[in-house]
């Protein structure tokens, strides 16, 4: 089956993607977008940075980065060493653990100029811990972002409209929706070949921690997680399921889950028109299904309105970095 791989975490799905196509990651004043975490504002009042760094303009072939500058917890050590080569706006993005829907990221970016999420700036950089965790990471790359390409931020918080996740049935978890205690380890692995999909792959998606989504031919979505959290589910199912609001966990579940979820989206929405995919290509649990549909038959999850205070983050001020 002819398949196309989404090789990045819905973080970079809703940067590099929206800023790519039709899902435009638009700049609007003043900056604002939903902190995927508190940890964002936590990490900003302390200071890592790295032992050495370099900064360029790419106007070349992109270079994949060396672990995936996602909102989650996914990653993969590198001995401390970053090597990247995204939009300014990405950085941005992985720094203070933001992932929001298209309306925040076009508010979030409207009043800066064009290149922070159209011009790829290749960064190398060396941490001065030989086994850093991702969070700390994040530290260095705000530190980063200050000194080399002046980026100021603050938080503000308002009362937004969201929706509720919530449980349809109490206590309750839908068919795709397990514990992952009950699921393999996360040293278990699917197969080795960089084209598996969640049909033929013992486990998806390979790595634990975050979550990754397969484009089937005909723009058929399937969407999965391991060992993964209600709260960052919410945030990317905000994102990839185009819901027009922030998204937050209203269900109690604490712990970890692994999930899978499989839709139909409307025809044109990631930038195709192209027909809806026939059942024998992506099953029938995912034909003619809405992602809402998905949600609530596959993952037993129901979603309400509702307004609340939201914390977000504001970019005052950014420029072009300096020569090395």
């Amino acid at each position: 089956m002819n398949r196309l791989r989404w090789g990045r975490r819905i973080l970079e799905d809703a940067a590099v993607l929206m800023a790519a196509a039709a899902i435009a990651l638009g700049l609007c004043a003043p900056l604002r977008a939903q902190s995927a975490a508190p940890d964002g504002e936590k990490a900003a009042g302390e200071k890592l940075e790295f032992e050495a760094a370099s900064v360029r303009l790419n106007p070349g072939p992109m270079e994949p980065s060396n672990f995936r500058l996602s909102p989650d917890e996914a990653y993969a050590n590198t001995g401390g060493l970053l090597s990247a080569d995204v939009p300014l706006a990405t950085y941005i993005e992985f720094a203070y653990k933001i992932q929001g829907t298209r309306e925040q990221f076009e508010s979030m970016y409207g009043h800066l100029p064009e290149w922070v999420k159209s011009d790829r700036y290749e960064i190398h950089a060396r941490a001065p811990l030989s086994n850093p965790t991702k969070d700390q990471m994040r530290l260095m790359m705000q530190t980063l972002l200050k000194e080399r390409f002046g980026v100021m931020v603050h938080y503000e918080t308002k009362d937004t409209p969201v929706l509720v996740m919530k449980l349809v049935k109490p206590e309750i978890l839908g068919p795709k929706l397990h514990r992952h205690e009950s699921e393999p380890s996360c040293d278990a692995m699917g197969p080795a070949s960089a084209g598996a999909t969640p049909k033929d792959a013992d486990i998806f998606p390979r790595q634990c921690g975050g979550i990754e989504a397969v484009r089937g031919a005909d723009q058929a979505l399937v969407m999965g997680g391991r060992n993964t959290t209600l709260p960052i589910m919410a945030n990317s199912f905000a994102s990839i399921g185009r819901l027009g609001r922030p998204l937050v966990d209203g269900t109690g579940l604490t712990g970890n889950y692994d999930f899978i979820l499989k839709w139909t989206p409307d025809p044109g929405t990631f930038g195709t028109n192209s027909p809806s995919p026939s059942s024998d290509e992506i099953g029938p649990d995912a034909q003619g299904v809405s992602f809402v549909e998905a949600l609530k038959e596959q993952l037993g999850l129901r979603l309400e309105p509702g307004n609340i205070p939201m914390k977000t983050l504001v970019i005052d001020h950014v420029e072009r970095p300096s020569a090395n």
